[in-house]
């Protein structure tokens, strides 16, 4: 039981965080986020709480997704918290660039070949 509880919180927080990731990126690679990734973590998500109800009281699943939600807005929080003090505005700028256009590019990658 305890098991399935854990991997249930551990779908909803990886569910929800991949979601949330989708408000970091710029509009052009959002697109491609949200169009690829977040349908699916969204999928993932709704799966992941009919899981928990199923499997647990309908008390216990909301109060879970509750607090995988506040984990994970706590732990981007800290993050960007974290990022801004240890980087500077031009690296951040620099970093999240050649990461959206490398999910781009891999996501072009696999579609087309």
């Amino acid at each position: 039981m305890l098991i399935k509880f854990i991997s249930f919180l551990i779908g909803v927080i990886w569910s929800y965080s991949i979601i949330k990731t989708q408000s970091v990126f710029s509009k052009k690679a959002g697109i491609i986020f949200k169009i690829f990734i977040t349908k699916v973590s969204w999928l993932t998500l709704i799966a992941a709480c009919y899981f928990g109800y199923k499997n647990f009281s309908i008390k216990l699943t909301v109060i879970s997704i509750i607090i995988a939600i506040l984990i994970v807005n706590i732990g981007f929080y800290f993050l960007k918290k974290f990022i801004n003090q240890k980087f500077n505005e031009k690296q951040i700028l620099i970093f999240k660039k050649f990461f959206e256009y490398t999910l781009i590019f891999w996501v072009i990658y696999y579609v087309l070949f």
